[in-house]
């Protein structure tokens, strides 16, 4: 046979048709599940920067599920959380009225290495005049972009701030109910059981702003003994004649307050418990979801005395209030340790 022949040689039969196509359809499947997965990686890193930032997606945290509402991840805009950004963040606001404890309240939680507190941002009239700078101030503080001395930014696991009554926080309080539900916000209400002390600190603090008793300057807190001795050697005269609707009005205050948010995640504090017992700040620390650890503050209370040695006009509050529903305010014993 001649070498070059074609006759009797063997070729390899082709495919049918049909195994052709299935090749082809199953090549063009295998082609786009590699493309989608891709473009489903970059859009994920998008979304989650600093997971794509640190080369790790973060794990569901272990909670339960109705407080995965209330367990964020930030991506703030000034800085990269690192190492820390699978750390889950609480937000959380103190809500209160000025002279009720909070701000010693609030230095108590900032020794808390994973809690960081920002004090009254709400003080400046231009960020509460309206719900929409509210908002805004709120969502620029719960992305962590919020500086003050008190941000642990990176690595904080409870972030938020103090909240008073007046700064907007009843006037809108639709809107910002609202906001906090739908942002995972918990609030801790801190309020004084005795609003007659409450008042005295309020006249006092009016007071020190004008006279400015250390040495020309006004404080609301101070560190030293010396310096609570100095501001609590004013005695403000309470007006009787209006003494009891003010308590009543202040009761009514926080009343409103507790019903208008009772949808909300939430606890509720009184100044004279964590006074008389610190269990009530290990209840805080498990409600923001951080190790529980023993909490301190350099604060010194000013007004430690007796009431009679509080008010000048003392004999006169004493025969107003005793047989009111109010007499009880007239003794110290549910303050003193």
């Amino acid at each position: 046979m001649h070498p070059y022949s074609l006759k009797g040689s063997k070729v390899a039969p082709l495919p049918p048709r049909q195994t052709l196509v299935f090749l082809i359809a199953l090549f063009g499947l295998y082609v786009c599940y590699v493309s989608f997965n891709q473009i489903r990686l970059e859009n994920k890193g998008e979304e989650n920067g600093a997971e794509e930032q640190t080369g790790h997606v973060c794990t569901r945290p272990i909670v339960p599920d109705e407080e995965l509402p209330y367990v964020h991840f930030p991506k703030p805009e000034g800085y990269n959380r690192a190492e820390c950004s699978c750390t889950p963040v609480r937000f959380f606001a103190i809500v209160s009225m000025q002279r009720s404890g909070s701000g010693w309240f609030e230095t108590l939680l900032n020794s808390h290495p994973n809690i960081s507190s920002n004090g009254e941002i709400f003080n400046r009239m231009d960020r509460r005049e309206n719900i929409s700078s509210i908002v805004q101030a709120l969502d620029k503080l719960y992305n962590l972009d919020w500086f003050t001395s008190a941000a642990k930014n990176e690595c904080t696991a409870a972030f938020g701030f103090k909240w008073m009554l007046n700064q907007g926080f009843m006037d809108y309080h639709d809107d910002i109910l609202s906001y906090l539900n739908k942002k995972g916000v918990s609030l801790i209400f801190l309020f004084r059981r005795n609003t007659l002390r409450r008042l005295i600190s309020v006249l006092a603090n009016n007071y020190d702003r004008d006279a400015k008793q250390l040495n020309g300057t006004h404080k609301s807190h101070v560190h030293s003994e010396e310096e609570a001795e100095i501001l609590a050697k004013f005695k403000p005269e309470l007006d009787v004649s209006t003494l009891i609707s003010n308590i009543r009005d202040v009761e009514k205050y926080m009343g409103d307050c507790l019903d208008y948010f009772n949808t909300t995640r939430r606890m509720i504090l009184y100044y004279e418990d964590i006074i008389s017992n610190r269990n009530p700040l290990l209840q805080v620390q498990e409600f923001l979801g951080v190790p529980v650890r023993k909490l301190v503050s350099r604060q010194v209370k000013i007004h430690a005395r007796p009431l009679p040695d509080l008010v000048r006009n003392w004999e006169d509050v004493n025969g107003k209030l005793n047989g009111t529903e109010y007499a009880r305010f007239l003794d110290g014993a549910d303050y003193l340790k």
